[in-house]
């Protein structure tokens, strides 16, 4: 069994990579500009790269939770501070929520493997 940071460091550039992916999918217009186009589809591929090889020791549904969950907390704040798009009072409550849900699976879950 690999060390249980390899994985967490996989899961965290998978998480890196779809973030990065996503502000290129707002960057390509609609897939209208070619370079923003491209980058968006190799941090994807990258990011399933390394999603799936923290799936050899996180449960599929505890993975997916974690790096959906800090990819949209993650990519709200790049759409705020980045694209300059605006979080109402439910909006921020609702991400404060996620985030306690992937501190609860990590701290409290003994379905990871450590």
């Amino acid at each position: 069994m690999k060390p249980i940071w390899l994985t967490y460091a996989a899961l965290a550039a998978a998480i890196l990579l779809e973030v990065i992916g996503t502000t290129f999918l707002q960057k390509s217009e609609q897939f209208s500009k070619l370079t923003p186009t491209i980058l968006m589809a190799l941090c994807y591929l990258g990011a399933f790269y390394f999603l799936s090889y923290s799936l050899k020791t996180i449960p599929v549904g505890l993975a997916y939770a974690i790096w959906s969950g800090l990819g949209i907390v993650l990519i709200s704040a790049i759409g705020y501070f980045l694209f300059r798009q605006t979080l109402d009072l439910p909006a921020m409550i609702g991400l404060g929520f996620i985030i306690i849900g992937v501190i609860i699976v990590n701290v409290f879950s003994n379905s990871i493997n450590h």
